[in-house]
């Protein structure tokens, strides 16, 4: 089966919140002929951490669209005024929207798009010299052809290697977890690993009922303390243009050196809900010892499984750089992401810059192709592009700037500079 013959301006390929921004900006621009591919069949989210009152750590302005285009209807103010929930929202008095209601929202603005082919998985991507054009090809035999690609595939389910091998059913990642927390509430001990915002949520769940299913429940990181998200006003103006510009230019080494020392800045847990886990103990420790364990500046080492179904970990108290090891009957990954380099890139692997560590070399305007024009990347560019890679509000940003690029002239304003303080000499 054969798509239509027409050579597309741009194809984006997965469908994340990044690129569902970019086809809800180009909807209306009629001199860009896009497509989009995903593979699942429908727009999703993870909807693995739709916990009670989970809300988002970037406002409601960090939407698809506003602060690319305040004016368009794609917007998460116009889903709530289709919705019914404009006033509902306003009297709420919260800029955070709820993870779920956030999805719902992708959902509404991927629902009203022609430029969408979802159940379509891309098998690989070839480059034809002679036309200068990207032939793109899927599961169902379909081929799309292009002039440019936009890669939104996103970072999957990172899982230690101790982890990967691991059997029995009470392991999973933490993407999984509404759809296994039933089974683990069953299980006499869990063991939460990470140390993040989704971790944290978890955690909350899991004490908030520890008392009702009677589970004994440990919480370890490797990081020396529960780091909260830093969110002052001054460090936010680093998810600006203004610090795109001054960290894509420091030299490579610099920039690694960073990307690890920022960690805290976009993956530190919100202090509202540090404080509530503090309360939730407290007020559980009024009636004796609560059956749950804080463990801090411990690394997973190893992992084992046994038939008689409990796990062992172990660690290594860094600080003290003493072994130890702890049994579990559940285990919750919340060990993040990590992005994975798709193998439909195999083909056309000559068209692309690699750095000095074999990461994509993604140039300021976002292409990691040779030619600087050709394919575009969506996050996974921490260590190019800082903490703006994953933030949610430099997504209309960045694809202002993308589009600017197909097009060949500006056409969603960009902002230059918005930063009162001076990152640069």
């Amino acid at each position: 089966m054969t798509a239509p013959l027409e050579t597309y301006d741009f194809i984006g390929i997965g469908l994340g919140p990044f690129n569902l921004g970019l086809a809800c900006l180009t909807e209306p621009i009629a001199e860009l002929n896009g497509v989009f591919l995903e593979s699942k069949p429908d727009f999703e989210w993870h909807s693995g951490m739709f916990l009670d009152g989970a809300h988002l750590q970037t406002p409601f302005m960090s939407d698809l669209v506003t602060l690319a285009d305040p004016t368009s209807p794609y917007s998460f103010l116009n889903y709530l005024k289709e919705s019914g929930r404009l006033y509902s929202f306003y009297i709420r008095e919260n800029f955070y929207p709820l993870r779920v209601e956030y999805n719902a929202y992708c959902r509404w603005a991927a629902a009203k798009l022609s430029s969408i082919r979802f159940s379509t998985t891309v098998t690989e991507v070839r480059y034809e010299d002679d036309a200068e054009r990207y032939v793109v090809t899927t599961d169902t035999g379909e081929t799309y052809r292009a002039r440019r690609l936009v890669l939104g595939t996103g970072t999957p389910p990172y899982v230690p290697e101790s982890c990967a091998e691991l059997g029995g059913d009470g392991v999973l990642h933490n993407s999984r977890y509404m759809q296994h927390k039933q089974a683990l509430q069953r299980k006499k001990s869990i063991t939460l690993v990470g140390s993040g915002q989704s971790a944290a949520e978890i955690y909350y769940d899991l004490l908030s009922e520890i008392d009702v299913h009677g589970y004994r429940l440990n919480w370890v990181t490797r990081s020396p303390r529960f780091f909260p998200l830093e969110y002052t006003k001054l460090t936010l103006e680093m998810t600006s243009p203004d610090y795109i510009d001054y960290f894509h230019a420091l030299p490579e080494a610099t920039r690694y050196s960073l990307e690890e020392r920022q960690k805290g800045l976009f993956k530190g847990i919100d202090g509202e809900l540090i404080d509530a886990i503090f309360d939730l103990l407290y007020q559980k420790g009024l009636d004796g010892p609560v059956p749950t364990r804080l463990l801090t500046n411990s690394a997973l080492r190893t992992a084992s499984y046994d038939d008689n179904g409990t796990y062992t970990l172990g660690l290594h108290q860094e600080e003290q750089d003493k072994a130890y090891e702890i049994e579990t009957e559940g285990l919750i990954l919340a060990t993040g992401y990590k992005y994975a380099t798709p193998a439909f890139l195999e083909p056309v692997k000559d068209r692309i810059r690699l750095d000095g560590r074999g990461r994509f070399d993604v140039a300021r305007n976002y292409t990691i192709d040779t030619a600087g024009s050709g394919i575009f990347l969506q996050n996974a560019g921490v260590h190019t592009h800082s903490i703006t890679s994953p933030d949610l509000g430099m997504g209309a940003y960045r694809n202002s700037y993308i589009i600017g690029e197909l097009l060949g002239t500006e056409y969603y304003p960009v902002e230059k500079t918005i930063a009162f303080q001076e990152f640069a000499v």
